[in-house]
Formats: C-alpha cells, sequence, structure tokens
C-alpha cells in the first residue's frame, strides 16, 4: 500500500451504462452524489471509455454529473450527466469495480484489465480484481466451519449421494431442494423442487439445470427460515455498517427485493456478527473489503463482492446515508 499519508485521491466509479440502472436506489451513484457532497474528488467512466494501455500515460474520458438525494431520504431524486473529462491514471486514482454480475467471461476480462491497469499504472482498485476473481461469493461461504449444507457440481453420482446425506439427517427434516447457478445474482435461475418430488425426477430437474448453467449446479436443502426473511449485512473493513431483513412476497421462497421482497431494519446476533467480522477482516487483507452478506438461519449464504449492493435501502430502513459512512472508510483503507 502506498506510504503517502492523506492523498488526495480521485475516485473513478467504472458502472454500467445508466439507462441499465434503478436510478432511485443505485448503490454506486449513491456513493458518487455522496462523495461529492463531501467535497471529493469523483467522476464516472463507463465501458466505452474503458480500456489498458502499457505504453505512456492513460487518461480515461470520465465524466461529471449532478445528483442530490430526496429530502430526508437515502432515495436518489435525480441524477444527469456533466460534461467530460480527462482524467490521468496514477497512484492518486482509485477505481471502484462498480459493474453489475453476472460474473461471465465479459466481467472475468474487465478484472483482468484492472489488474494490469494497477500494475503498470499503479492506480487503486476496490474492490480489487485479484480478491473477486479468486473468490466466488457463494464458494467462499460454503468453505467456513458452520456454512449450510452443500453441493457443487455436475456429478450425477455426487448428487445422489448428497440426497441420500440430506434425507438421512437426523437434525434437519428434509424439506426439499434449492437448485441454483454458482455465478448469477437477484435470484436468477433458482428453482425450488417440492419435498414430495421423487429421487428419478429430482435427478432429471438437476441435469436439465447443469445443461441451463453450462455444468456445475448449486443444491442446497429447501430452508423453511427462508419465509421469515433473509438478511442483508454490510461491512467495510471487518465494519458493520448496517441490517436488514428482507421478507418474500406471501406464497414466494425468493427474498429478493427485485422480486417483490419488502424489507426492515434488524440487528444481528453476536454469533452472527462475529462470523460476518471475521470473513470481513480475512477478505480485506486481500483486497476485497466491500461485502455484503446474504444470510439465512444464522448462516452466512453469500458473500457479494463483486458490487456490493442494497446500500439505499439499508440506509433508508436504518434512517442514515450509509455511503457518508463508507467514504471515510474507504480513504482510511487507501492509506
Amino acid at each position: 500500500m502506498p506510504s503517502s499519508s492523506n492523498p488526495s485521491w480521485h475516485h473513478i466509479l467504472f458502472i454500467d451504462d445508466l439507462e441499465k440502472l434503478v436510478i432511485k436506489k443505485d448503490s454506486s451513484l449513491q456513493l458518487a452524489i455522496s462523495l461529492k457532497e463531501m467535497g471529493k474528488q469523483v467522476s464516472l467512466v463507463f465501458e466505452k471509455d474503458f480500456f489498458f494501455q502499457n505504453r505512456g500515460e492513460a487518461n480515461f474520458t470520465c465524466y461529471e454529473f449532478e445528483g442530490a438525494f430526496i429530502e430526508d431520504s437515502s432515495y436518489i431524486d435525480f441524477f444527469r450527466l456533466g460534461a467530460e473529462k480527462s482524467i490521468p491514471l496514477n497512484s492518486q486514482t482509485v477505481i471502484h469495480m462498480r459493474l453489475d454480475p453476472p460474473f461471465d467471461s465479459r466481467y472475468t476480462r474487465y478484472l483482468w484489465i484492472l489488474k494490469a491497469l494497477k500494475e503498470v499504472h499503479q492506480v487503486r482498485v476496490l474492490n480489487d480484481p485479484e480478491g473477486i476473481l479468486v473468490h466466488n461469493e457463494k464458494m467462499i461461504c460454503y468453505e467456513q466451519e458452520h456454512a449450510a449444507s452443500s453441493f457443487v457440481g455436475a456429478s450425477e453420482k455426487g448428487f445422489l449421494g448428497f440426497m441420500e446425506l440430506l434425507k438421512n439427517d437426523k437434525e434437519r427434516e428434509y424439506a426439499g431442494l434449492i437448485l441454483k447457478p454458482l455465478d448469477l445474482f437477484q435470484g436468477i435461475g433458482v428453482e425450488k423442487v417440492p419435498v414430495e418430488t421423487d429421487l428419478k425426477e429430482c435427478l432429471a430437474l438437476f441435469n436439465k439445470k447443469k445443461e441451463e448453467f453450462g455444468g456445475a449446479v448449486v443444491v442446497q436443502p429447501f430452508l423453511k427460515e427462508v419465509e421469515q426473511g433473509e438478511i442483508r449485512s454490510i461491512f467495510f473493513n471487518g465494519k458493520e455498517l448496517g441490517n436488514i431483513i428482507k421478507i418474500p412476497a406471501k406464497g414466494e421462497f425468493l427474498a429478493n427485493i427485485a422480486q417483490g421482497a419488502t424489507f426492515e431494519a434488524i440487528e444481528l446476533d453476536a454469533a452472527t456478527q462475529a462470523a460476518c467480522q471475521k470473513m470481513s477482516q480475512e477478505l480485506a487483507k486481500k483486497g476485497v473489503p466491500w461485502i455484503a452478506y446474504d444470510i439465512l438461519g444464522g448462516v452466512i449464504q453469500e458473500a457479494n463482492l463483486t458490487c456490493p449492493g442494497l446500500l439505499v435501502e439499508v440506509s433508508q430502513a436504518t434512517g442514515k446515508n450509509l455511503a457518508r459512512e463508507l467514504a471515510p472508510l474507504i480513504e482510511n483503507y487507501l492509506q
């Protein structure tokens, strides 16, 4: 890390085109507006202006912007782009990787480019591209000591063996299956398999998902606790910023706000807080300080680190703009 004290960082947020965003509640735009309100240097860059070169200086064409929050709210009232400006990339530059998943070949290419920009032009990147590349958001959780029962793969024999374990589990009643992809987001591709489904049909559904996802499938027991809600908890460098519980719409099993779940503020119990804090501190050492956890039944199910979201919703529920708390934490982390 640079030894310079109190550098004047220029924050560049690498984001998707505005037409793809739900501007009113976009976490990246919330952070951008908050940084600007706090007097920080901040600009936006889009895919069409993003590149790497290894000869001479590199300058991004970035955009100024105007934006404001609804009064007494963390929701965004308006946001519009301003003038273009050329920004040199150097050791005073922080690029915030804020492209939304899926984690596909396009996403991977940009992580490779960000890594090269770090090496050649000495920029800082949050979250770090190498940290994102190495740590799958689901697998990092399945590695933990008290992880949810999980199978990940394309093996029929492995799947059948896992099914036998679930049905013979004397500690938890079998209540059906969840099949889901390893690298999508917002509940896309998640399928619930009812408890009464026979083994032959379960295997057929597993093989169908293998074909749909092009390989490995995540298989887990369905947890009835989802009906009471799933927690989203935001941490930065081991510090807890805030939490909400997302409650599925009646008759649904996905606790995704994009699929109609409601939300409200909640406190983490001591054991869950400690588990999140421990993982957050470990990942921060690997360049991944900003994490948004999904927690179900007291167990971390997913550690969102590609583009941690729901900052607006957690801010709204807790009654404080968490982006304003995040800004000094980011700059302290960069020292």
